[in-house]
């Protein structure tokens, strides 16, 4: 072990135990100063983002530093994580919250600047301490967001290690890092999360995304395909969330492209096949996605496809491309994941049909993750939930910003979304504050058995 690493986690160590004393309020007070370090420089952080990374839209990216920041602030403003946090007199469970100790936080280049944000208020709430490894693309600007929170916490008086980062990347260090702290949160490309998962400590990881938008018939196509082209488009395609698939009744389909187009997206037809040919393999290489495309305008990706050779000419100004797949699942690479606004369009003839679109695709790629329902009818939406292998079922609402959380949706706010044992993770719900804290139980003598005489008589 390099006394580099062991130097940040001994530092951690130590804050951490000062932070053991911390009464529930000034816990509380300190989440609320690191939420505050992204929304008073949300402009110029997203800018730094941008700039480094190459990916992404600036103007969404500030939406997103602000509207992360107030909804995991309020979603952990009445939990309590201090002390006795619950009492069960039926049961005579009393329940003691207590720190797990020091978080090692994985960072990806995606959303390096909410990320280590809201690992940061998740390990405060619980009075952990926390050490960010950043990707290698994006030091700066999650070195950038994590000072702006050191400097709040140490005008509010926390110790000076309760949050840190890794100003050296390396592989070498990360794996470090996972193997000597208490607890692993991976949020990241695959082979980080199995090496988290791999490094001997608890690890929360996250599994990949492809979320499927399923459209009834009994809804405002209008407003359902508004939403959806929002969501696909939303910094540029970049978040786990977005809607990648849209699955539409097959009799509203002149409807739905008319919707598309009216909502900013460009549509290949059906019978634009070297178009789409060409979308496919400038999308995907023999690794999966494209990286070099990875967060990239529309017009980018029409640029790089050479879809204007092909007589495909995507005006400036649109938010997302929509094509036609030549199948579910397997039978076409469209199926799976695109970080990048482009959404795959699927019709059906029947609702059962239509899921079973989605279940081929999330057998794909995805499962585990969200899918999107836009419906009307209770029984349909059921039939998903029941039929469809993710953690999330988003109902007539845009996946992309509120599977992570809404004001909207009792989805606990975050930025790491479990994908559960279909995603090869630990948790199938939202990451957050309750998972990095340990629970210990008083369990009182109840004066009367609480199981029937009749069990296995």
């Amino acid at each position: 072990m390099s006394d580099y690493i062991e130097g940040y986690v001994r530092r951690a160590r130590a804050a951490q135990a000062e932070a053991e004393g911390w009464p529930q309020e000034y816990a509380d007070r300190l989440t609320e100063a690191a939420a505050r370090a992204v929304y008073d420089n949300a402009e110029d952080l997203a800018r730094l983002a941008v700039d480094e990374t190459g990916m992404g839209d600036y103007e969404d990216k500030v939406a997103k530093n602000r509207n992360k920041a107030r909804i995991i602030l309020a979603d952990l403003a009445d939990k309590k994580s201090v002390g006795v946090i619950a009492r069960h007199p039926e049961t005579g469970i009393t329940e003691i919250a207590k720190p797990v100790g020091v978080v090692a936080a994985i960072t990806p280049v995606t959303n390096p600047i909410v990320t280590p944000m809201s690992n940061a208020m998740f390990a405060l709430k619980g009075r952990n301490a926390v050490v960010v490894s950043p990707h290698h693309r994006a030091t700066r600007s999650s070195g950038k967001a994590v000072e702006l929170i050191q400097r709040n916490l140490k005008a509010a008086g926390a110790p000076e290690h309760i949050v840190q980062i890794i100003d050296e990347h390396s592989r070498e260090n990360t794996r470090e890092l996972i193997s000597l702290a208490d607890v692993v949160i991976a949020t990241g490309g695959m082979g980080m999360v199995r090496a988290a998962y791999s490094s001997g400590r608890p690890a929360l990881g996250v599994g990949a995304g492809n979320v499927q938008c399923i459209v009834d018939e009994d809804v405002d196509i209008d407003a359902v395909v508004a939403m959806t082209v929002a969501g696909r488009a939303f910094d540029n395609g970049i978040v786990c969330t977005a809607e990648q698939s849209m699955i539409f009744p097959a009799k509203e389909e002149a409807e739905v492209v008319s919707a598309l187009e009216r909502a900013g997206a460009a549509v290949l037809p059906r019978d634009a096949k070297p178009a789409a040919a060409a979308l496919r393999a400038a999308l995907f290489t023999e690794d999966g996605m494209n990286r070099h495309l990875v967060g990239q305008s529309a017009l980018a990706v029409a640029e790089a496809a050479g879809l204007a050779s092909l007589g495909v000419n995507i005006p400036g100004g649109v938010k997302a491309i929509a094509v036609f797949a030549d199948g579910p699942g397997a039978a076409d690479g469209l199926s799976g994941e695109k970080m990048c606004p482009v959404i795959s369009l699927y019709a059906y003839d029947t609702f059962e049909e239509a899921v079973g679109v989605a279940k081929a695709n999330l057998e794909y790629e995805g499962k585990g993750h969200s899918v999107s329902v836009h419906s009307n009818n209770k029984e349909h939406i059921e039939y998903a939930g029941l039929a469809l292998p993710v953690s999330r079922v988003l109902v007539n609402q845009t996946c992309s910003t509120n599977a992570g959380g809404s004001e909207y949706n009792g989805l606990a706010g975050t930025n790491t979304l479990g994908c559960g044992s279909w995603g090869n993770n630990s948790i199938s719900e939202n990451l957050t504050y309750k998972h990095l804290i340990n629970i210990s139980r008083i369990a009182e003598r109840l004066p009367e058995s609480r199981f029937p005489n009749s069990v296995l008589k």
